[in-house]
This record gives structure tokens, C-alpha cells and sequence, in this order.
């Protein structure tokens, strides 16, 4: 089976249980998602807010040794068995990492993962933002919560939204149609292709737009995978949405789970899957609108900064009709300034999904204001 493509694989009773309870949102381990590539655990993703994210993990690591264990010469089923374990106990990685001249050897506690999926906050005034870190059953309810939340919380002023796909490695195909079904009114999200003609599948959008045709910024990266990818080219090929960051991963393959008496299971690709337009992001990917690389900004330190020279400070300019600049809007915007900047330090991609999220709201009227 593991001879036939990367993601096809005999689950035993405990692989297959354990692939349930992710699939539920709550598993245990390190918080990674990995495959087999050339004989080594690749990983795709870490989830977020877990020993992994938090242990500087990236997608893209080979993961060479396990503790004392080399990876070379085990399968990906016996690799995870061995990165699982009681939460609290320790397990050091060595990881290969693209640009480093040498291994690094990462250390973590295994946690019990409980997988919050969505996480929903408002960036500034008007401007939402939406993580998604991976797709369970839970994810498209929860979605429509976080969105309601929001409104509540901008008192219904929410001009337009952020949706981050980044590391996500995907999920449950039917979360991925509520997620996208969520800003859509109509039309076609994803379509499924087997070999058989008769086992094709076609998966629409019924009406009910969340953000009532808002401007929405959809970010993914190399670690979006399989239902990231659906969602994000589903809105692109809408024109829903603007996509901005990096190249997808892209997996646009479909698996069958075929459960045995043994209470274990086949894990079998049988089918791939296609856009709107019917496009196949299967080795090729979702290319981003606007492509945005990670950076790392800096704050400049010029020492004394100098306030410019304004029309109002010259001697005998003349008084603004309407009287004096309103103090507490200068300083609410000198405020918004401050925390932008932050955003670009911390978060760069994000800062210029928030600027196009701009930009877009003040050109576009959506209906009903």
C-alpha cells in the first residue's frame, strides 16, 4: 500500500483509532503533521499552540532521527508510534532543515492536543481576522460562531475579513465545504473525480453569504494542504477572494477509508479533486493572487526621532476653518500606528493581508452598506 502513492497506508487498530479521535479535534502526541519522503518523516505542518509549533518545528523538516532512532528504514506508522506517548515525558527530534549547514536536534514534552481549530479575533476597527489550523467536524460550526461573535463584538461594523490557511494540512472534506460555503451564495466548491465516471461528486454552496459579500483575504503558504487547498481555490475561482502568501503544498488527492473486522483499515487514494473551474491542484498547487514571502522586519533604530515640519507649525499659517485638530482621533490613530507596526514586526504576511483587506473594503460597497 505505501507503495502506491505517498498517502495510501494500512492503519492497525491503534493507527486507526488514533486517525478517529483526530479527525474529532483531540488527540495526543507532539502536534505535527508528517508523511514519508524518500525513506524520512517530512513534516507538513505543526498545529498551532502546540509542543511542536512551539518548539520551532517548520514545514519542510525531514525528521532523520527519533530520540536515539533513525527514521531511515521505518515506516511513517512505526515513526508516529514512536513520537506518541504519556503526556509530560520528553522526546527529542533531529530534524534536516533547508539552509542550515548542519541538523538540528529539538527537544519537547509530549501534551495531550486539544486542537481549537478556530480562532477568531478583530486585527483593528472594521477588520476581521480568522484562523483556521485544520479541519475537523467541528470546524464549519464553529466558524459560523466565531463570525457571529465578531459582529457582536464591532456591533455588525465588520467591513471585511482575513481567513489564515497558513501550515494548515487539512482535514475532513465536508468541513471544507461549510468553510467555504460560509462566504459563498451559489455555485460549484469542489468536485470529486475517481476512476469510475459513476463515483463522481459535485459539492455546491446554498445561499447565505457570512460576510454578505464583504471583501475577504484568504493567506496559505507551503504548508496549506488538501481541504486549505479546496477552500482557497474555491474562492479564487469565485473571484470570493483574493489569495495572498506562497504556493500551497498541494496534495489534490482523496482518500477512501475502508475499515476491516480486524478493527483495522485500509487508507486508499481513490479519487482527485478539482476546483470550479476544474482545475487539479494535485503536485501543482494553489498560486497565490498576490505572492507575499515570509520576512522578518526589524524596527529601525535611528535614535531621536524628529517629528516633520507641518503646514500648521509655520509662523502666521493660516487657522483651519472648521477649527483645531480633534486630539482624542490623533491619538486613536497615532495608537492604530503603534499596533500596525507591531503587526509587521511579529507577522509580516499578515500586516500585508490586513493592508489589502484595506484597500479592497474602501473601493468596494458591499449590499446593504
Amino acid at each position: 500500500l505505501t507503495g502506491l502513492d505517498p498517502h495510501s497506508a494500512y492503519l492497525n487498530a491503534d493507527e486507526f483509532k488514533e486517525m478517529n479521535i483526530s479527525t474529532s479535534g483531540k488527540f495526543g502526541g507532539l502536534g505535527i503533521e508528517v508523511q514519508m519522503q524518500n525513506g524520512f518523516v517530512r513534516v507538513v505542518s505543526p498545529i498551532d499552540d502546540t509542543p511542536a509549533a512551539r518548539a520551532g518545528i517548520q514545514p519542510g523538516d525531514l525528521i532523520i532521527r527519533i530520540d536515539d532512532t533513525p527514521t531511515k528504514g521505518l515506516s511513517l506508522g512505526e515513526a508516529v508510534k514512536k513520537m506518541r506517548g504519556e503526556a509530560g515525558s520528553k522526546i527529542e527530534l533531529t530534524v534536516v532543515r533547508e539552509g542550515q549547514n548542519a541538523p538540528l536536534t529539538v527537544s519537547m514534552e509530549r501534551a495531550i492536543i486539544n486542537v481549537a481549530s478556530v480562532r477568531a479575533r478583530m486585527l483593528e476597527p472594521g477588520m476581521a481576522y480568522v484562523r483556521i489550523s485544520s479541519f475537523t467536524t467541528e470546524t464549519g460550526a464553529t466558524l459560523e460562531k466565531e463570525i457571529k461573535k465578531l459582529r457582536k463584538e464591532s456591533d455588525g461594523k465588520i467591513k471585511g475579513l482575513v481567513l489564515d490557511l497558513r501550515n494548515n494540512p487539512g482535514g475532513v472534506l465536508d468541513a471544507a465545504v461549510k468553510v467555504s460555503d460560509a462566504f459563498m451564495d451559489a455555485g460549484a466548491i469542489v468536485s470529486i473525480k475517481g476512476r469510475d465516471e459513476n463515483s463522481r461528486r459535485e459539492f455546491s454552496a446554498t445561499p447565505g453569504d457570512e460576510m454578505a459579500g464583504r471583501p475577504v483575504v484568504v493567506m496559505i503558504n507551503a504548508g496549506s494542504a488538501s481541504a486549505s487547498a479546496i477552500v482557497a481555490g474555491a474562492l479564487q475561482d469565485h473571484k470570493r477572494a483574493v489569495v495572498l502568501g506562497e504556493k500551497s503544498f498541494g496534495k489534490g488527492s482523496v482518500q477512501t477509508i475502508m475499515p476491516l473486522q480486524t478493527e483495522s483499515a485500509i487508507k486508499l487514494t481513490t479519487a482527485r479533486y478539482y476546483t470550479p473551474l476544474g482545475r487539479s491542484i494535485q503536485g501543482a498547487g494553489i498560486v497565490p493572487d498576490i505572492a507575499v514571502r515570509p520576512l522578518k522586519v526589524s524596527k529601525e533604530d535611528n535614535g531621536d526621532v524628529f517629528e516633520p515640519i507641518s503646514e500648521s507649525a509655520l509662523s502666521g499659517s493660516l487657522v483651519n476653518e472648521n477649527g483645531p485638530a480633534d486630539k482624542d482621533a490623533e491619538a486613536a490613530r497615532k495608537k492604530l500606528l503603534e499596533e500596525e507596526t507591531k503587526l509587521a514586526e511579529s507577522d509580516y504576511t499578515l500586516y500585508q493581508a490586513l493592508n489589502l483587506l484595506k484597500g479592497l473594503s474602501i473601493v468596494s460597497v458591499a449590499p446593504g452598506g
